[in-house]
């Protein structure tokens, strides 16, 4: 039996709709991952094989002014899991590097996050590698899905209230349909082996700007919406993001023997589900 914490978030809903009664599914109310003694009450009710944990604190400008909390979700709570539950599969994220490269970041690649958001995560990884008996991490990027919110579901609203807007096109690197992140994961328990301690990224391949994401939105949803180019500096945010974040990802390719679909064709597939 699988455990999938943050189970009401995208990811997790995709987990829930691909693996059903094969695993049990614990949202905030079901289980605080950072409150140790429910975590410990947690597992030694029931046993699981693995723990794939999809639970985290992601508004990422909320979390310059409130690290505490960030640093629970992303860092305590982890922990927590990879010490109780021992096997574990923690999704982290494109923001513990910097964004400086010129090529797609090899997850030996030094990190360097630029905003709470990130150092938290990244610190995440570090616990989780260190409590777990067997740990794979996983970094991902752009995440959407037909669940929950996102940027697909919010170009596609205001691409239906306006005629144009403005989206940022100096920030570059791959949206990530959760829906296969979700198959991956589930591809890749069986192939992982006890006492595996390892760093991987996924996102879906090719590369794009969140401008030319957009458009593609717009193009797919029939929308008639102009998207304009703009800069980030015409776009402040609270916390800084990494300009490029591409991820490589041919580790996990051949270490799993993983056929990642391209982008585009992951933006197709949520659209339809969208609308099915």
């Amino acid at each position: 039996m699988l455990l999938v914490t943050g189970a009401n978030g995208q990811l997790g809903q995709e987990l829930r709709f691909l693996l059903g009664n094969r695993a049990v599914y614990a949202g905030r109310a079901e289980l605080d991952i950072a409150d140790e003694s429910a975590v410990k009450a947690f597992f030694e009710a029931q046993s699981f094989d693995f723990v794939i944990n999809c639970a985290a604190y992601t508004a990422v400008d909320r979390a310059e002014d409130e690290a505490e909390a960030a640093d629970r979700a992303n860092r305590l709570g982890p922990a927590l899991l990879a010490r109780y539950g021992r096997r574990i599969v923690h999704v982290s994220t494109d923001y513990v590097f910097d964004g400086t490269s010129c090529r797609p970041y090899r997850e030996n690649d030094a990190t360097n996050p630029v905003s709470v958001y990130g150092k938290t995560k990244l610190a995440g990884e570090e616990a989780v590698l260190n409590e777990a008996e067997t740990a794979v991490i996983i970094r991902t990027a752009w995440v959407y899905s037909s669940f929950g919110k996102n940027f697909v579901k919010t170009m596609r609203r205001l691409g239906s209230e306006r005629d144009s807007l403005g989206v940022v096109f100096d920030q570059v690197g791959t949206p990530t349909y959760a829906a296969d992140l979700a198959s991956a994961i589930t591809a890749m328990l069986p192939q992982t082996a006890p006492g595996m301690k390892d760093v991987f990224h996924y996102s879906n391949e090719g590369v794009t700007s969140w401008y030319d994401f957009a458009v593609a939105i717009m193009e797919e949803s029939g929308l008639s919406c102009a998207v304009r180019p703009i800069e980030s500096a015409d776009y402040p945010t609270r916390a800084a993001r990494p300009a490029f974040s591409v991820l490589n990802k041919a580790k996990i390719k051949k270490d799993f023997g993983l056929s990642i679909p391209h982008w585009r064709d992951g933006l197709k597939r949520c659209l339809t589900a969208m609308t099915t």
